[in-house]
């Protein structure tokens, strides 16, 4: 079975809507190399999310600079697109997801091959994860409150509850965080959190 991971840039306040204005000036090495390590040989991308690359990384790709190499493997990356619009593609490797959604995913994640990456996508992160299909959550969170735009979690009924599996702390006060889903956040009351209290204070 195949294993979905999402990358994303997110604010300290949750906010994930156009990074771009607000990113970069977090952007090292160390977050260089987690998002090179995402770049996995399949891409699911939405819709937006692929029409933003596709905007820019065979430009990049073909003017050969610095940036140049880390184009290429994008464009050498196999590239699904969620959209409910029938597309005609012009960047190579390129092509659409057929079907439902979350039916789609599965048959994909069942497919041989290694891992696939997610980028951005919001929308489809959202509902893979409501349907237990994304296997790791990478966030890079940044130390800045954007106080307007999307936010990664819409409001709902249900939780969701996730599991730690590892951390890191940028030189930049990033922090990556790399989450999958939990089973349940488990039971818990003010009566047992009250027992972790310190009892002498003051």
């Amino acid at each position: 079975m195949r294993k979905i991971s999402a990358n994303l840039f997110i604010s300290l306040d949750g906010v994930i809507q156009d990074p771009a204005d607000w990113h970069f000036p977090y952007f090292n090495e160390e977050m260089g190399a987690a998002v090179t390590e995402q770049m996995t040989d399949t891409l699911l991308l939405g819709r937006e999310t692929y029409d933003s690359f596709a905007g820019a990384w065979p430009e990049r790709e073909a003017a050969g600079g610095e940036d140049a190499a880390f184009a290429k493997t994008i464009g050498d990356a196999r590239k699904i697109v969620v959209s409910r619009q029938p597309l005609e593609f012009t960047w190579r490797n390129s092509e659409l997801l057929r079907g439902e959604l979350t039916e789609a995913v599965a048959a994909l994640k069942a497919e041989p091959g290694g891992p696939i990456g997610m980028s951005g996508s919001v929308s489809v992160v959202r509902r893979l994860l409501a349907a237990g299909l994304l296997d790791e959550l990478h966030l890079l969170v940044h130390p800045i409150a954007v106080r307007k735009g999307d936010r990664l979690f819409d409001e709902g009924d249900d939780t969701i509850p996730l599991e730690l599996v590892r951390s890191q702390v940028f030189t930049t006060g990033v922090l990556y965080l790399v989450y999958k889903p939990a089973g349940s956040a488990g039971e818990g009351s003010y009566d047992d959190a009250k027992t972790h209290l310190p009892q002498d204070v003051g």
